[in-house]
């Protein structure tokens, strides 16, 4: 049986115009977003801060079937969650005019926050000051977030020193006058821009790690440290600098790189989690089976 990680929902009775999968890594909500849209007859709107690329489908798990804001942007084009939140609301309210709903599938939470909410997004950065913050937080991490925690310490607070793309940005906004913490605020409220049932797909432990072991030892078959040398030959984007498996698979031999990288998967796996269990009105639901079993829940759900 579903269970709910949150507050009772107030939309019981208006018609689901947003279906949201969210989950781990490796859990199969791409698949059961799929089976979801296909029983609707809708599209499925990625939340994914790397699947935005193109030029890294195997490393990013994108998936094979077209789907709405997928390899929209070239590697070395930097993409911010505020430039994100306007396209995705575009294909949602498309979806939603032409079709009744939108599904939207994602592991990556802010990304699935703003495609649902409108969330207030801290302006962006100048890239002179970005160039200069990037700098000062690789040469020495601990003076950066002391740093930062002398200007905005209300981020400093929920921002660790060794997460440095969330550091950079924290403390490149603080010297600019502005601050992450309002949108972090943000990201737990109930209200989204349409009526929408957010499901999470929970997974025991042992069965993801198996899962994630295996789309690992798939990446390198079909290709992928060819991939990564032909992305390398360019510049990337910042984002796409710090995409999980990037510089394992450039500088370790093949077998090495993989075990880093289900190590790392893993631990992104569990993070994930903890952020599905924060989502305001998630249902929780049991992954471990067929997608197309757990969609027929997901639009049970949704239809009562």
């Amino acid at each position: 049986m579903p269970r709910a990680a949150g507050a009772e929902t107030t939309a019981q009775n208006r018609r689901i115009e947003v279906i949201a999968i969210f989950g781990p890594t490796a859990s199969g909500k791409s698949a059961v977003a799929e089976a979801v849209a296909d029983a609707l007859g809708t599209e499925v709107v990625s939340a994914d801060a790397l699947q935005v690329y193109r030029g890294l489908p195997v490393l990013t798990n994108q998936p094979e079937r077209p789907t709405r804001l997928v390899g929209i942007r070239p590697l070395d084009a930097q993409m911010t969650v505020g430039e994100y939140a306007p396209l995705a609301h575009a294909q949602i309210d498309a979806l939603v005019d032409e079709c009744g709903t939108a599904v939207v599938s994602g592991g990556t939470g802010l990304y699935l926050r703003a495609a649902l909410a409108e969330l207030a997004v801290p302006p962006r950065v100048g890239e002179e000051m970005l160039a200069e913050t990037v700098r000062t937080v690789d040469e020495d991490r601990a003076a950066a977030h002391a740093r930062l925690e002398s200007l905005d310490p209300a981020a400093a607070a929920v921002i660790h020193p060794n997460d440095t793309q969330r550091l950079v940005r924290a403390l490149s906004l603080a010297e600019s006058g502005s601050s992450v913490v309002p949108l972090r605020d943000r990201l737990w409220a109930t209200e989204t821009r349409r009526t929408s049932l957010v499901v999470g797909l929970e997974i025991a432990a042992e069965v993801l790690e198996r899962r994630i072991r295996t789309r690992a030892e798939r990446m390198f078959a079909v290709g992928v440290v060819d991939e990564v040398r032909a992305a390398l030959d360019a510049p990337l984007a910042r984002t796409v600098e710090k995409t999980l498996g990037l510089r394992e698979i450039a500088a370790l031999p093949p077998g090495e790189a993989l075990e880093r990288i289900v190590v790392q998967t893993r631990r992104y796996a569990a993070y994930q989690q903890k952020w599905m269990r924060r989502i305001p009105n998630v249902v929780l639901l049991d992954g471990d089976r067929e997608a197309t079993e757990v969609a027929a829940e997901v639009l049970a759900l949704a239809r009562s």
